[in-house]
Order: structure tokens, then C-alpha cells, then sequence
């Protein structure tokens, strides 16, 4: 019923590591960020053909828990009496998994990179999950945030077919992006959802425009405050600094 993909990707950001995970998805149905992806700073999953949404709870909640993803996803699997239609799929900080039960509706299939996982079913053709693959390989950890480049790779999956059910007009879209870093806020674009439209894929880029546009203008806006913030932040901590040095 759909096709999704998911990413971790390493960062340096004011000179520390991070980790950032991504899931994004569309099908011919309606909500699918409802029931699909599933983020954290821990990693990414997604659940998908004959959905159980509990292997996507459970799986991000089992590697917050310290689990490896393929451990984590395959426990599930073994427990879940209906494994073989299912489609189940993620990454974490050092891993990949790929699941694509027999009894899922062709064609469906699944790839796999160092650091990113694409899977479908009841797609027009195996080059759907090629071209998301082949997009998201080609501009990895480029300029661009994460979530429109999450778009760019749904954009291509779509246009060699997506999935095949052209009878149902109604289609859904939605992207997830966590991170590890210890942010006061995130950005607005990093959960997105377009749950019934015909046009899932371009109405999802541009919810993400217009939210990448708010984000730019709130923080034009409120600047000055912002950097009050941090500056009252930073006297906090000097002046924690001092308090700890002088019961030393």
C-alpha cells in the first residue's frame, strides 16, 4: 500500500557529533503518517502493507531502550503471528533492517544502504524503490535540509509509478526528522502531514515551504529575544560555574 525510507545521517554541528534520523512515506490511502513512520533521536521505522502499527511503537521504543534495530525489528517479527505480510524496515545509530514478508502484493520489495532503507509494495515496478534509493543516494547529507530532500526522494519514487491503485484517488504523505541535539525548539518542517489529497507528494513539498517560510519569518521577528535567551543562558551557566568551583 505504499513506499517509504528511512535515514540516519552524522553531523557536526558548533564543533559536536550528532545523529539525525528520517522516515517519509506516501501511499493511495488516506492518514498514513498516522499509522507508518515513526521517528526519534534514536532512530527510524517504518511499518507498512498489512500495517501493524505496534511493530513502529514498539521498535522505536526498543532502541531507546538500547536495542540494535535489527534485533529490535526481528524480535517483533517472531512475535507477530501475521509476519508474513507485513513490510518492516529502519535504521538506528549503527544499523539497517529490511523485512518484506511473502504474502505482501506485488510488486513489493525493499533496498538498503550504509545508512538508509527504502521499501514498497503493490508499487508499479521495482524501479520505484530504485529511483527513491538512487534520489536520496545522490544528494546525501547535502545542503538541503533533511525532510525537502526526504520529499525529493518520495518525488521520485511517485514519478516512476508509486504505488500501482490509480482506481483510489485519495493518497496521504507525511515525514518525520529527530535529532540528538539538545535543541530549545526544532524546525516546523521536521513533521509534516497531508493526509487526503490527490496530489500527496507536491502537496507535501509545499506544506513544507510554508512552514520552512513561517519558521524563517517568526525567527526574523523575534531575534533579538532569542539571543536574550541564549545570553541569560550563558550567565546561568558561568554563574553555575562559579558556585560549584567555590564548594570545590
Amino acid at each position: 500500500m505504499t513506499f517509504s525510507i528511512c535515514v540516519r545521517e552524522e553531523y557536526t554541528d558548533d564543533g559536536e557529533r550528532h545523529t539525525r534520523f528520517g522516515v517519509a512515506v506516501t501511499t493511495r490511502l488516506p492518514g498514513v503518517g498516522t499509522l507508518c513512520p515513526f521517528v526519534s533521536e534514536h532512530g527510524a521505522v517504518a511499518t507498512q502493507s498489512l500495517v501493524n502499527v505496534e511493530l513502529g511503537r514498539k521498535g522505536i521504543a526498543y532502541l531507546g531502550d538500547g536495542l540494535a534495530v535489527e534485533d529490535a525489528l526481528q524480535s517483533l517479527l517472531n512475535a507477530d503471528d501475521g509476519a508474513e505480510q507485513r513490510q518492516l524496515h529502519g535504521v538506528d545509530a549503527d544499523g539497517t533492517f529490511t523485512f518484506s514478508g511473502e504474502e505482501c502484493n506485488d510488486w513489493y520489495g525493499h533496498t538498503s544502504g550504509e545508512n538508509y532503507t527504502v521499501a514498497g509494495n503493490l508499487l508499479a515496478g521495482e524501479s520505484v524503490v530504485a529511483a527513491v534509493a538512487d534520489t536520496y543516494e545522490s544528494d546525501a547529507f547535502g545542503d538541503a535540509p533533511l525532510a525537502e530532500r526526504l520529499i525529493d526522494a518520495l518525488e521520485a519514487g511517485h514519478a516512476e509509478g508509486g504505488d500501482k491503485r490509480e482506481h483510489l484517488p485519495v493518497q496521504s504523505a507525511a515525514l518525520q526528522v529527530a535529532n540528538t541535539e539538545d535543541e530549545p525548539f526544532g524546525a516546523y518542517y521536521d513533521d509534516l502531514r497531508v493526509d487526503a489529497t490527490e496530489t500527496p507528494v507536491a502537496d507535501l513539498r509545499e506544506t513544507f515551504e510554508e512552514a520552512r517560510r513561517g519558521q524563517e519569518i517568526l525567527e526574523a521577528e523575534y531575534a533579538d529575544e532569542l539571543d536574550d535567551d541564549e545570553d541569560d543562558g550563558g550567565a546561568d551557566d558561568a554563574d553555575a560555574g562559579d558556585a560549584e568551583a567555590t564548594e570545590e
